[in-house]
């Protein structure tokens, strides 16, 4: 791989630098339940660290936080709903990079434009993946898979959805590898793990918290995890660069955003409110135990975050040759 193409795939992983405890003056609290609109579906790892987000908050808004999933479109269903919503901020989006920083690049037509119509509240954490495979198969490391796939006319590699990290982590290992692979797009995040559980599809990169379990129970084989560093859940699986492909490192992070015309001074509450709740050392632990990096940066931190991402995943999407969804 030319340094060009390596410098270009790395773009993707960059870290978030962790941000130290910030502790925000509660002030001008919401005064009615405020909804988190979470494109994904219960169980999945959007879903399990944005209602352990919800469960911090209590204290910080006690006027009561209610996590709504509507999932489908990789989150596009639920991010159009949250951009059309009443700027009072009552309605939030608990976002993640696929919908605030990659549909750009991956939606020949958005029904929504994250840079114009949400206002960025806070950055709430991030989280690396693993390349699983069933336990069934014949391979220990990365190596031997790519040595198998080879061997092979074709290659499955599950997704949780076209225009995913997932997807194209998949296709960049491929495309570095030189594995013929055709990816398999799953709606629902059960649909996905019951196919990598039952060998429908013999590769997958999953988010770590819902694929560390599997893997602990002997279910699945993880071969790497697409961090730069080695992942707390699973210490004893090397990173990508440690595997031979230093450019594919790649994560996702997550975090708030409100309908654009939500006026300043609510967005500020808004912030104030998420920083108080994610200063709290008890949601931390509970945030990396499962697999998260809790982060807890305030709206301008966010906001520089989503624009730099925007501009590396486009490059990234480029560079696998992505057609846009229609």
């Amino acid at each position: 791989m030319n340094a060009s193409r390596r410098s270009l795939l790395a773009a993707a992983g960059l870290m978030i630098p962790f941000a130290a405890p910030h502790r925000a003056p509660l002030a001008a609290l919401p005064e009615r339940p405020v909804r988190l609109v979470l494109g994904f579906p219960a169980g999945s790892g959007p879903d399990l660290v944005g209602r352990m987000l919800a469960d911090g908050l209590k204290e910080a808004w006690p006027a009561g936080v209610v996590v709504d999933n509507r999932p489908g479109a990789a989150g596009a269903i639920a991010a159009q709903e949250v951009a059309r919503a009443a700027p009072d901020g009552t309605t939030l989006l608990f976002g993640e990079v696929g919908q605030l920083a990659m549909a750009p690049s991956t939606y020949a037509r958005l029904p929504y434009d994250p840079a114009r119509d949400f206002a960025a509240v806070a950055e709430v954490a991030a989280i690396d993946f693993a390349f699983v495979v069933p336990a069934s198969l014949p391979v220990n490391d990365l190596a031997g898979y790519i040595a198998w796939g080879r061997a092979r006319p074709q290659v499955f590699m599950g997704t949780f959805g076209a225009g995913t990290p997932g997807h194209f982590g998949a296709a960049m290992l491929a495309n570095e590898a030189g594995l013929r692979h055709e990816a398999v797009h799953f709606r629902a995040t059960g649909d996905a793990m019951t196919a990598i559980l039952g060998g429908d599809v013999q590769g997958m990169f999953g988010s770590l918290a819902l694929v560390a379990p599997h893997v602990q129970a002997g279910r699945l084989k993880a071969l790497a995890v697409s961090g730069p560093e080695r992942a707390g859940l699973l210490p004893g699986v090397p990173t990508l660069a440690e595997s031979g492909y230093p450019g594919l490192s790649f994560h996702s992070w997550f975090g708030l955003v409100a309908p654009a015309a939500t006026p300043a001074a609510t967005v500020a509450s808004l912030e104030a409110g998420v920083l108080s709740a994610m200063a709290a050392a008890p949601l931390r632990a509970r945030m990396a135990e499962a697999g998260f990096r809790p982060a807890g940066r305030g709206r301008e931190a966010f906001a520089t975050l989503m624009r730099d991402e925007t501009r590396r995943w486009a490059e990234v999407v480029r560079a696998t040759g992505f057609r846009a969804i229609e």
